[in-house]
């Protein structure tokens, strides 16, 4: 009989690269959704082993979980790069953003009242973040309200999901030129979903959710051809 154990063990190593890699990939992937690595940002293995403290083994399996997510691509004898999303990636988002949010919302009524402190937290760091003229950190406590929206289905699968999908919609919003203008706008729709679901009028809170998303794709795409893909860089 084989000791599996014994065969096991070989893989220790790896696993402690793997693990290391895995931290190191949650770095980067914090700070594209921050917006502070834009698409088309180059990821130098030197500079960030260096910055990092990490082999360069530990990085390179970093970029990969990061290109399997979607977040970078490989480019052969270029380098690694932070991707840059299509027409048909945005509207795929769109597609998966409204079978995932719709379902939170509607399922938001069978959750306890504390179920919705994150939607609740997220508004108001997004009403402090405007007030303070961050229009960048409005972005990011965008993203984290519908983090929060998807998380009323109580499905760590379906967070999962959502962190990956919506890392990817922060790449997006490069392209929007005027990034106040765009995000100041959807603050008070925020605040307006928050109130139907504290109210618990579901039924409104998924139309408004609904026209929400079918608007902010429709500015998205808009920008995307009027300005090409990826030339957009958020302030």
């Amino acid at each position: 009989m084989v000791d599996w154990s014994a065969e096991l063990g070989s893989g220790r190593e790896m696993v402690a690269r793997t693990a290391t890699a895995d931290r190191v990939a949650d770095v980067l992937r914090t700070r594209i959704i921050e917006g502070l690595l834009a698409p088309g940002t180059r990821l130098s293995e030197e500079a960030i082993a260096r910055v990092l403290g990490v082999s360069r083994n530990t990085l390179r399996e970093a970029f990969r979980l990061l290109c399997h997510e979607r977040l970078a691509v490989h480019e052969l004898n270029r380098g690694v790069f932070v991707r840059v999303l299509s027409v048909d990636d945005v509207v795929d988002i769109y597609r998966l953003r409204r079978l995932i949010e719709s379902a939170a919302v509607r399922d938001a009524g069978q959750r306890p009242a504390n179920a919705l402190d994150a939607v609740r937290a997220a508004v108001g760091d997004g009403e402090r973040a405007a007030a303070r003229k961050r229009w960048r950190e409005v972005g990011t406590v965008d993203l984290r309200f519908h983090q929060a929206l998807a998380g009323l289905l109580g499905s760590s699968r379906i967070d999962e999901l959502m962190r990956g999908l919506l890392a990817e919609l922060r790449l997006v919003f490069h392209v929007m030129p005027r990034p106040q203008h765009f995000h100041e706008a959807y603050l008070a729709r925020n605040r307006e979903i928050c109130e139907l679901l504290e109210a618990g009028n579901v039924g409104a809170a998924e139309h408004a959710l609904a026209a929400y998303l079918d608007d902010a794709e429709r500015e998205l795409l808009n920008a995307y051809r009027e300005r090409g893909v990826g030339e957009g860089i958020e302030g």
